[in-house]
């Protein structure tokens, strides 16, 4: 077989990974409809509170799963990016880290400067971003006890082109880059985040407990 043919062979099987994805999802959504359905029963009928515990975490899994689904049938299409110029990146940083701060988990944000600005997909890029610092957060090196993660922007270079650099430090070792696996919904959802800095011809990489991305700058 050419490399052409191969290619193309490819290209079909991943179209086709997708549509079954998405009929999944489609099934997926049918059975949380029965489940919700059964579950009002259940508290109509005073059914004993366990049983509607139950039913509550069957749909609370149904719903996972088809969020995870979603997100694989995104990353199997082609990003389409509505860029902007002059797109203030550590604002967009500052106001995803307020909202993410909590009781159990503090974020430190320090930027070198306010006017590292880009042309980007300003909705998308949140997007990635914002997916980036939730699973951060989960990775805290220790996650029984309050704890806190550091989150930094500062210039730099990517292939000798000015450059934003963002770090994610203070994070536990893994065995695996979460950029490049999709071994459970935190690593599908970064995966996907990769896919879109990627496109904003970015870098998204895992090196020494600390996640990093590196954006051109216009």
């Amino acid at each position: 077989m050419s490399r052409t043919e191969d290619t193309g062979s490819l290209q079909d099987l991943g179209r086709a990974s997708v549509q079954i994805v998405h009929d999944l999802k489609n099934q997926l959504n049918g059975l949380k409809l029965y489940a919700t359905f059964l579950r009002k029963r259940l508290e109509k009928s005073e059914r004993p509170k366990d049983e509607q515990e139950v039913l509550g975490k069957l749909i609370s899994g149904l719903d996972r799963a088809a969020d995870d689904l979603s997100i694989i049938v995104q990353y199997g299409r082609t990003i389409e990016l509505r860029k902007q110029t002059e797109v203030n990146l550590p604002r967009i940083l500052s106001d995803i880290c307020s909202n993410l701060e909590g009781p159990s988990c503090k974020v430190y944000f320090e930027s070198e400067s306010e006017t590292l600005k880009g042309e980007f997909d300003p909705a998308m890029l949140k997007e990635a971003l914002n997916s980036i610092c939730v699973v951060a957060t989960k990775l805290r090196r220790d996650k029984d006890v309050p704890g806190a993660i550091n989150v930094a922007v500062k210039a730099g270079n990517l292939q000798a082109k000015p450059a934003a650099i963002i770090e994610w430090s203070g994070l536990k070792d893994l065995d695996h880059d979460p950029f490049r696996s999709f071994a459970g919904s935190d690593e599908i959802k970064t995966s996907l985040a990769a896919k879109i800095i990627e496109a904003h011809d970015g870098l998204a990489e895992y090196k020494n407990n600390s996640l990093v991305v590196i954006l051109p700058l216009s």
